[in-house]
């Protein structure tokens, strides 16, 4: 037996107690002192750190070296494009359609790739490369192995470790594959977010051999947790991920096993036409083919994929190993290929506010090489020990869409259903009404309400919304056959006609705009039928063809603070193309400043659109403290001869629009869409307004708005917040440059006071932090959901968000506040002032001061900039009468 090759790390293992075992042609840790289970539970609860440098670490280089790595693996790796670069993961082919091996692509540089490949087939995989190199010239192929090691740190503590060493440069962006530079103990450290745990949170560093050393103890100091092989197994297995030898290569029989049969293959394998004919594409191909069909109970391809790589759970004793058979009654089907007893940590609580417990169970699990045609849920048994062992497919055992935490799926659990009081009908109402009129008085009376996106109307504009147009309809539209006469498909409409005829009027008046669209019940739908729209107007020459999407679109990432009906998560989903490059949808997202990320970087902008050209430009955000640079992107437009619509989602900054924020069409914008009761302090609809007369070319698009809203969005468009939001828009012209000045000068007021009081304020402080209604406050990584329900309850109602660093809602750092509803309700900056020292006192010192919130709010009860009642009096008296 040829002597065991040796890591950089080794000698760190022996100090820290490891238990060495081969592996691969190493001489690795198979454990520390602790054992598997710590390891493993560890890795779950803070940061496991792993020495990886086994691995093999390949770099392509020359000129046609993404022409090889298109030809030679399965993925798409023109999608590391020289704008985001990253990483994927992908296979190395057969021509049959197995795999040599799976690996992971990286682009940290633009001239060059690196590909890690499993530790025991390195040579193997050598080879292979060089075999095909025979057919590519000015391709160069080094094996780093040896002079740059590689380290792994998982878990939910793991950025704050990582980040703690750092000296210069940042972390990756906050997503999957994502890669930065920095520097560690002086030497240049390649950062991913990568890893094979299933942690939602996890780096994995390529460090220069000479530095190695001193960035492990580092991140030992830090509390990193060394972890060997066997929790590396236990931790990849509950993920539900390969390992080479069991989930990929050959199975029991010595047959090979496809790749499709793995489920990642949906995400490691592409068939863009970018990437040409590949290795084993054909192959390949019809194992796709079959793959979709088994995920739609379709199995009638099964032929081209007959077994697949499934999750089980046991119910009963007994580990499941490798080789086990698995039976459906009396006949197998199929066998085990990796197969544990995982701990788990218990969750107390439920949703955002479960808490990771110090106790822990076991669990039984396995994955198993098994019929395609098998449902999950479906009772199986597994041969332990000559014993059937009751069983169960499932589709995964553990779930990461909620960082910091994994969280194990547990299928004797039940889903969680929340309890509700019921009696009879009667008693039913009764008790609605009660605890209708406790919230009412707790939310008008007792509480402050700091949540950004809500408003109180005023008592005109709600008793008008529940006057009896709310129970009517009005379906109407305009035809050419009568002069663009609106024409009404319901009778007894005069009354909304004139109401929305006024309505236009008077919104046009406050954007001093051309048309306005108001039949959009929310912002999202008025969002939603722009881009319908967009479709309809770039298709307008063809209505035969299947239309097509928009090409580019660029917006405001949600990370970013963007609004998420303008994400392909979002409304905009259905309505933009895809990129053949990157196979991810064609949306290119506003570059932010460095120091700022809630501020555009302009010029990095104007490289992008002269280079994409995008066909429709979305500003707007949810987190909004700054101007949208409107006026210089319409400016470039113009100058450089781009043809694209500038839209302006202002959802949160409506109420805002004019000299004392921003004027948009002043500025260039062609459509402005958003939610009229927000800042604009109207009922809950939405508004689209263009500044498109009907001489202008693209009145078409508007004409296109105006069908997509009718009959393509809404049919019943709410009459009574219609009538609502008439009166609200009569109070909005005759207060604005009062209220939005007033709302302007109290979000400053409360956000320097906060950040007097020692909290962490975003924003630039010379600026007073904030241009709009919102004052952001960064409370500390994933405490944002804590640290808002202990502020609800003390009366100081806010929300949550993922600020610019988190990865996602659940790990949100970050309190997003807004200051226009107790402006309107008459406070100022002195009230702003005492209520950032009682948020202080909760956030900091979780002290109680309901009371005093209370004794504040009662200060400040009757809303202000709207029409006095007492004017009113005795028409809101006759109309009180006919609504009793």
């Amino acid at each position: 037996m040829s002597e065991l090759k040796r890591t950089i790390l080794y000698d760190c293992h022996l100090k820290s107690g490891a238990q060495m075992v081969p592996f691969g042609g190493w001489d690795m840790p198979v454990m520390y002192g602790g054992g598997i289970l710590a390891e493993h539970l560890a890795t779950r609860k803070g940061a496991g750190l792993f020495d990886v440098s086994h691995m093999g670490r390949f770099v392509f280089r020359g000129s046609r070296a993404l022409e090889f790595l298109q030809y030679a693996l399965t993925n798409n790796a023109e999608a590391l494009d020289s704008l985001d670069r990253g990483a994927q993961y992908t296979l190395i082919p057969t021509t049959a359609g197995t795999a040599v091996d799976d690996a992971y692509l990286y682009r940290f540089e633009d001239d060059e790739y690196l590909l890690v490949v499993n530790a025991g087939n390195r040579d193997k995989d050598w080879q292979h490369f060089q075999e095909l190199l025979k057919t590519f010239d000015h391709v160069e192929l080094i094996d780093r192995s040896d002079d740059l090691a590689m380290v792994s740190v998982q878990g939910p503590t793991s950025r704050s470790m990582v980040s703690a060493i750092i000296a210069a440069g940042r972390l990756p962006e906050p997503a999957r594959n994502a890669l930065s530079t920095v520097s560690i103990a002086g030497a240049r450290v390649l950062l991913a977010r990568t890893g094979y745990t299933g942690e939602p949170l996890g780096f994995e560093l390529f460090i220069p051999r000479a530095a190695a050393v001193d960035v492990w103890e580092r991140l030992v100091e830090n509390g990193a947790t060394p972890v060997g092989l066997g929790a590396r197994d236990t931790l990849r297995l509950e993920a539900a991920l390969p390992l080479y030898g069991h989930e990929l290569g050959t199975d029991s029989d010595g047959h090979e096993i496809p790749i499709f049969a793995c489920q990642l293959a949906k995400f490691g394998v592409s068939f863009s036409p970018l990437k040409g004919d590949f290795m084993g594409r054909r192959s390949l191909a019809r194992q796709h083919d079959a793959f979709r069909k088994i995920l739609f109970r379709d199995f009638s391809a099964m032929a081209d994929l007959p077994r697949m790589i499934r999750p089980l759970v046991l119910a009963g004793r007994g580990i499941a190993r490798q080789g086990a058979k698995v039976f459906d009654g009396d006949r197998i089907v199929g066998t085990v290929t990796s197969g544990t007893m995982v701990p788990y940590w218990e969750f107390a609580g439920q949703s955002v506010h479960a808490d990771l417990s110090d106790t822990n169970q076991r669990r039984s699990i396995c994955l198993a090489y098994i019929d395609s045609d098998i449902l999950d849920e479906a009772p199986l048994s597994v041969e332990i020990r000559g014993k059937q062992v009751p069983a169960m497919a499932v589709p995964y055992h553990m779930r990461s869409e909620a960082p910091p935490y994994t969280r194990p799926i547990l299928y004797d659990h039940g889903r969680v259903r929340k309890a509700v009081e019921s009696d009879t009908t009667q008693a039913d109402a009764l008790r609605l009404l009660k605890k209708a009129t406790v919230n009412h008085r707790w939310r008008q009376q007792a509480c402050i309400n700091l949540i950004p996106s809500e408003m109180t109307a005023s008592p005109l504009v709600r008793m008008l919304s529940i006057t009896d147009p709310s129970f009517r309809y009005a379906e109407h539209r305009k035809l050419k056959a009568y002069y663009d006469a609106e024409v009404f498909y319901y009778q007894g409409c005069d009354f909304i006609d004139e109401v929305e005829a006024l309505l236009v009027k008077e919104m046009k008046r406050y954007f001093g705009c051309a048309e306005v669209e108001t039949r959009v019940i929310s912002g999202q739908m008025a969002n939603t039928a722009v881009y319908s729209a967009m479709l309809d107007y770039i298709n307008r020459a063809d209505r035969k063809c299947e239309p097509r999407r928009m090409r580019k679109v660029m917006n405001n990432h949600i990370g970013k603070g963007g609004h998420l009906s303008a994400q392909p998560m979002g409304a905009l989903r259905d309505f933009v193309a895809r990129d053949p490059a990157t196979e991810r949808p064609s949306v290119v997202n506003f570059p932010v400043l460095p120091d700022n990320p809630f501020r555009i970087d302009v010029p990095s902008t104007l490289k992008l659109i002269d280079q994409h050209r995008p066909e429709l430009i979305i500003f707007g955000k949810s987190m909004v403290i700054s101007k949208e640079p409107v006026a210089p992107v319409r400016t470039f437009l113009d100058q450089q001869g781009i043809d694209a619509v500038v839209m302006y989602d202002m959802a949160h900054v409506l109420g805002l629009a004019g000299p004392h924020f921003q004027d948009p069409f002043k500025e260039g914008a062609d459509l402005v869409t958003g939610s009229t009761h927000k800042t604009f302090f109207g009922t809950q609809r939405g508004v689209v307004a263009s500044r498109y007369a009907e001489a202008d070319e693209r009145y078409a698009l508007w004409e296109a708005i105006e069908r997509r809203t009718f009959p393509g969005s809404v049919s019943n468009h709410h009459l009574g917040t219609l009538v609502g939001l008439l009166l609200a828009a009569y109070e909005m012209n005759h207060f604005k440059d009062a209220y939005q000045s007033a709302v302007i000068s109290n979000a400053k007021a409360f956000a320097r006071a906060l950040a007097d009081c020692g909290l962490h304020v975003a924003g630039d402080p010379a600026e007073g932090y904030t241009e709009t209604h919102q004052v952001l406050v960064d409370v500390g990584y994933a405490k944002g959901p804590q640290i808002a329900w202990r502020l609800e309850a003390n009366n100081i109602i806010c929300n949550y968000q993922a600020g610019p660093e988190d990865e996602s809602f659940s790990a949100s750092g970050m309190l997003r506040m807004g200051v226009s509803e107790m402006t309107r309700f008459g406070m100022g900056p002195q009230g702003f002032q005492q209520l950032a020292q009682l948020m202080r006192d909760v956030v900091m010192d979780d002290i109680l001061v309901k009371e005093a919130v209370s004794r504040l709010r009662e200060q400040y009860l009757d809303i202000q900039y709207c029409f006095n009642a007492d004017v009113f009096e005795e028409q809101m008296r006759k109309l009180m009468e006919t609504l009793m």
